[in-house]
């Protein structure tokens, strides 16, 4: 088995390399299932460190295989994602985005570097690992249907078929050096909520004449509150516990001071964690807008855009990895991470294999890099790529050894 230190020494040799890839992603980023000139270059840079791939995965995703000693012993599957958001940054720096009013900023720039850093090291260790790793340079993760789940269809997990499954993301909360992991229930499913409910407009000084939608569609809201925010709601068939967001942040009606409209359109969200109690709340949400509506003589609408599932870390495999991430990173610099209602599009494939999915401390205070993700002044303090391409080096040899 490869020696931490060795990892440590070759991730200090490759560091400055992937800073410098990082940078260069962080300047040229391309949205989803866009990331053309994105998916080159790390096409370029996987052929320079003579790492057989394959390319055009759902157009610009890559696909590549490093074997080891006893290569059909095992494969583990690790996975990093490629777009950008639509969001222009703010941030003064000299690898600033190029490209107008696209940004890196939920760090996809930092899991593709990361995991080519990782590449590096384990190809060059490939002779004291067993088994196979297969990288997985996805597109799309940002919006549905999810390039993950588009790689997927395309066979990503066959071929060799791959046994278990693990990724990263970036954490700005936490300082660089640390890693967080959180086994079984980690991240929610998201649905997108559209409702359109349909009155008849007409003059406010004449309620015999019309039907308010803006009342029908209050009603709603409020039985929709009722049934699914309250402690007692968030309940499966089995009487179990699942956490359970159905919230609403759009409602447009487009009336006056005197002037009902003829409709009201509303927007919202659902997240759960668990697939047979979201398919019950799709259902319960249709009969709610449908029983109101029909007992105000409205005609309403609700569409259910269903996005990704649920992200299940296997606890067998999450626990184990925690436990090398502690060996490797030190006990004090490893934490178990709460639950969170949001979205990951690498949940398609925790469904499907055991996975770990966990977070690299990327801030650092007392620099003041403390930006969210999501927001036009994300940044990370770049010694977090060392401790990333050698966390995810050493915690792929410690599975394939095991």
């Amino acid at each position: 088995m490869a020696d931490k230190e060795l990892i440590r020494f070759l991730s200090k040799k490759y560091f400055t390399k992937v800073v410098e890839i990082r940078q260069h992603l962080h300047k040229h980023p391309e949205l989803s299932f866009k990331e053309f000139e994105t998916s080159a270059f790390i096409q370029q840079q996987l052929t320079e460190a003579g790492i057989g791939f394959t390319s055009g995965h759902v157009k610009t995703g890559i696909i590549a295989l490093i074997k080891g000693k006893n290569s059909e012993k095992k494969t583990l599957l690790l996975r990093a994602d490629m777009d950008g958001l639509p969001i222009t940054e703010k941030n003064d720096v000299p690898y600033k985005s190029v490209n107008t009013g696209i940004m890196h900023a939920c760090g996809h720039d930092v899991h593709s570097a990361c995991m080519l850093g990782a590449a590096f090291i384990l190809n060059e260790l490939k002779d004291t690992w067993e088994g196979s790793v297969k990288i997985m340079f996805q597109p799309g993760e940002e919006v549905l249907p999810g390039g993950a789940s588009l790689m997927i269809g395309e066979g990503v997990l066959e071929n060799p078929k791959v046994d278990k499954a693990m990724a990263l993301h970036v954490f700005p909360s936490m300082e660089t050096g640390k890693a967080g992991f959180k086994s079984g229930m980690y991240m929610a499913s998201t649905d997108e909520l559209y409702l359109t409910v349909g009155g008849r407009g007409g003059h406010a000084a004449m309620p015999a004449d019309y039907v308010n939608p803006l009342l029908v569609a209050s009603e709603i809201l409020l039985e929709i509150n009722k049934e699914f925010m309250l402690p007692n709601s968030l309940k499966g068939s089995a009487g179990e516990n699942i956490p359970t967001v159905v919230a609403f942040g759009k409602i447009e009606g487009k009336g006056a001071t005197n002037v009902i409209p003829d409709k009201v359109e509303i927007e919202g969200t659902f997240r759960t964690m668990d697939e047979d109690w979201r398919e019950q709340v799709h259902h319960q949400l249709h009969n709610i807008v449908k029983n109101i509506s029909s007992k105000h003589n409205a005609v309403s609408q609700l569409r259910i855009e269903k996005g990704y599932p649920f992200l299940m870390n296997d606890t067998a495999f999450t626990n184990s990895s925690s436990t090398s991430a502690k060996e490797y990173l030190g006990k004090e610099n490893v934490e178990e991470l709460p639950m969170r209602m949001t979205a990951e599009d690498f949940a398609y494939i925790s469904q499907k294999v055991p996975s770990c999915f966990f977070r690299l401390g990327t801030g650092n205070k007392t620099k003041g890099i403390t930006s969210g993700v999501h927001t036009p002044t994300f940044d990370i303090d770049e010694s977090a790529l060392e401790t990333g391409m050698g966390l995810l080096s050493w915690l792929a040899i410690y599975e394939l050894n095991s």
